[in-house]
């Protein structure tokens, strides 16, 4: 089975339309036979793992140890507890070469830079597609209008992830 990670937000409830997002997706993703794994908390997560679970599907959780805000959510058929961010993100990573970013914070930003970091090196092929363009959108500016005519980043950065919204284009993407 290839594995889909979802990266995104503990902190969308279930009215957030990037959670509602995130449950179709991963319902969608999982009724075409991919496993989803996310961090396995709340929020997005949530919602991966419950549009994933909801479908009868596989639904990894990979869960840290944190003062506040992690447990486990109830729609993981596997769960794992890592006791630090670094051995979580690395194992997260592992588990797949497509990723989905979903509207995020710091942890799905250091996440998101891992995997960016990996493509443009060269170190592991991924296929990385941002999701929910509204949300989105005003970092990619950042990378088009600071990060590039700078000097910072080169054209090929740009082959490295895509942005879509559409499910189905989403899908498509995946399978070529």
């Amino acid at each position: 089975m290839e594995y889909i990670t979802i990266f995104g937000s503990a902190r969308f409830d279930e009215h957030s339309p990037y959670y509602k997002a995130a449950f179709n997706l991963a319902s969608k993703l999982s009724k075409a036979g991919y496993g989803i794994v996310t961090g396995g908390s709340g929020g997005i997560m949530e919602a991966a793992n419950k549009g994933a679970f909801l479908s009868g599907g596989v639904s990894v959780g990979i869960n840290v140890i944190l003062p506040f805000e992690q447990k486990t959510n109830p729609y993981c058929t596997t769960s794992k507890l890592i006791s630090n961010l670094p051995d979580r993100k690395k194992e997260l990573i592992s588990m797949s070469d497509i990723f989905i970013i979903m509207p995020g914070g710091f942890g799905t930003l250091d996440e998101l830079f891992e995997v960016l970091t990996e493509a443009q090196t060269g170190v592991r092929k991924h296929k990385i597609i941002f999701c929910c363009s509204d949300f989105w959108n005003p970092l990619i500016d950042f990378f088009k209008n600071t990060l590039l005519p700078n000097g910072a980043i080169n054209d090929h950065s740009f082959t490295t992830f895509t942005v879509l919204d559409d499910f189905d284009e989403i899908l498509e993407y995946i399978h070529n």
